[in-house]
């Protein structure tokens, strides 16, 4: 069984509130758990409206289809419009 782990950082501009934020943050978070078959959570900076870190797993029995999933996963996160990417890691277990 192989695990990947991906910790996400964004920076949500249009945020004033952390209304607003979560509006965003369940936005991101429902498309990513429609389209890929991954576990995505707020993991950090709960209290701040303009910054999130969205945690991020996947488990697969090979390597490469995690890799890819997490890929796949990051690309989705960038090319939406709602919050910018500020920072990723990920770790196959």
């Amino acid at each position: 069984m192989i695990v990947g782990i991906m910790t996400v950082e964004l920076y949500i501009s249009g945020a004033t509130t952390l209304k607003e934020k979560r509006r965003v943050l369940k936005s991101i978070i429902d498309r990513i758990r429609s389209k890929y078959n991954v576990s995505i959570s707020e993991v950090d900076n709960q209290d701040l409206w303009q910054r999130a870190t969205l945690g991020v797993a996947a488990v697969s029995n090979e390597t490469s289809h995690v890799s890819r999933m997490l890929d796949t996963v990051i690309r989705t996160i960038e090319n939406n419009g709602e919050a910018d990417l500020v920072d990723y890691s990920i770790e196959i277990l």
